[in-house]
């Protein structure tokens, strides 16, 4: 029987309260404890990676499992075993010059814990995105309530039987239910709350925060652009552009939306793009390294995108030669290639979210910085040039939550980068030391000195005050 909103609403209430009440009576956590909960979250996910794999191939009707514990697992215990290795050093105290008129005071940034902090955890990478923020939470000394996503279910009560065996509620507790749970959730006052899902979702997390002036990081997304600089090899790119947009079925919040290309070489590139796919993953239909679309709702959404382009006489190839058509009883998906599409095409205006990629021609890189400048700020930038003054150039004259160079996705990889998105594809930033920083309070403290000489300036004032204040105004 579903609880009534209202009991939904006090259930969350009560285990915030008694996360609370734990960390009121442990407001700083040492050294110790919090190595011991990034150790139980490593052996969490280290320990049954094939149990959680299953659940999410399951929820996708398929997703293998290869790419699930290459694209989950391994950095979701590479971003813990980082926290881990370098939390004592993010603890210390941060020593900060003081400025000549308070010498010999000292300066100093404490690092603290927030107290009780939510994060909401996204279906396309269930596993990841929910260890991930949670791991730079636990070692900046915060209990942990999660909100899992109800799109995949089986992957969500396999995280929260697996939550409650190696924490306790009053360390993490991990939330399952449908969006009017996620509402309740974010209303809660959280030290933070941080949220990775669609803008528009992002939007009315951002407003149930506000109740509270709750801060908030929102991992969102946007129509990441890949560029290919006039001369770079095609076959690298291509290669490269259709492992970022076929990992996950492109079900990647910085998959490549749309990629730029010298004009008149359009053909060449989606040629490229093409034998990339057929050495990549052979045999479509029954490929087993290609994911399923998570969905109905969501191959319906790609499926209209598609006839939209096709009723719009939009050049659409498909890039694989053993799969031209989508498989709606599967939710197998295969890549597409639109060319030159029309500017007022949904899959041009929405970020895509799957295999289409629109392949655009632009006559200089000039054109190619207007093009992307004129659109919301993107979540990834991908830059595909071995000249070093241009890619300085072009980043200097773009915005974009990260960039990888002659690549994808690595830059998101690296956990001493925090990654975040800017405008529109997001706020805030985690991984490493930018995530423990991300769920601490950064205190700033004065250490007076005894010898301090601030005494001076006390009234009542007079010619002493007066010749001293002239020589401070002056310095």
């Amino acid at each position: 029987m579903r609880l009534s909103m209202n009991a939904v609403a006090e259930s969350l209430q009560g285990i915030f309260e008694r996360q609370h009440a734990a960390q009121q009576s442990d407001p700083y956590p040492d050294l110790e404890a919090r190595r011991r909960r990034l150790s139980a979250l490593e052996a969490l996910v280290a320990d049954n990676l094939e149990r959680i794999a299953q659940a999410i191939n399951q929820d996708f009707s398929r997703r293998p499992e290869r790419e699930t514990r290459l694209l989950e697992g391994f950095p979701a215990l590479a971003g813990i075993r980082h926290a881990r290795r370098h939390v004592a050093q993010w603890m210390r105290p941060q020593r900060r010059l003081a400025s000549r008129w308070l010498l010999p005071g000292r300066s100093l940034l404490l690092p603290q814990p927030l107290g009780v902090v939510g994060i909401v955890s996204p279906w396309n990478y269930p596993l990841l995105l929910t260890i991930a923020p949670l791991a730079a939470a636990l070692a900046a000394g915060n209990r942990a309530m999660l909100k899992l996503s109800e799109v995949t279910p089986r992957t969500a009560a396999e995280l929260a039987t697996l939550l409650a065996k190696y924490f306790g509620e009053d360390e993490v507790a991990a939330v399952q239910g449908d969006a009017a749970t996620g509402a309740a959730f974010a209303r809660l006052p959280f030290g933070h709350l941080l949220f990775t899902g669609a803008g528009r979702i992002g939007r009315e997390v951002m407003r149930a925060a506000a109740e509270h002036l709750t801060p908030v990081t929102l991992e969102l997304g946007g129509k990441s652009p890949a560029i290919v600089a006039p001369g770079y090899p095609f076959g690298h790119a291509a290669e490269r552009i259709t492992l970022g947009k076929c990992m996950n079925a492109g079900q990647t919040c910085v998959a490549p939306d749309y990629l730029m290309v010298p004009e008149g070489s359009e053909r060449a590139m989606v040629d490229a793009l093409r034998a990339a796919t057929d050495r990549l993953y052979p045999g479509l239909p029954h490929n087993k390294d290609y994911a399923h679309l998570v969905s109905a709702r969501h191959f319906e959404r790609l499926a209209a995108m598609l006839e939209e382009a096709r009723a719009a006489g939009a050049v659409i190839v498909p890039l694989s030669s053993a799969m031209a058509a989508p498989d709606a009883a599967r939710r197998r998906f295969p890549p597409y290639a639109i060319v030159n599409p029309p500017a007022g095409l949904r899959l041009m205006r929405d970020e895509i979210f799957g295999p289409l990629l629109p392949v655009i021609g632009y006559r200089d890189l000039d054109q190619a910085v207007e093009f992307v400048n004129a659109r919301e700020r993107p979540l990834a930038l991908y830059l595909f040039d071995r000249d070093a003054r241009r890619v300085n150039r072009l980043l200097e004259r773009t915005l974009s939550g990260g960039v990888t160079v002659n690549d994808v996705f690595l830059h998101v990889a690296e956990e001493s980068l925090p990654f975040g998105g800017v405008g529109a594809s997001g706020m805030g930033a985690y991984h490493g030391r930018a995530g423990f920083e991300t769920f601490s309070k950064l205190r700033p403290v004065f250490l007076q000195s005894r010898w301090a000489s601030t005494w001076m300036l006390n009234p009542p004032y007079g010619g002493r005050f007066d010749r001293l204040l002239r020589w401070m105004l002056r310095w």
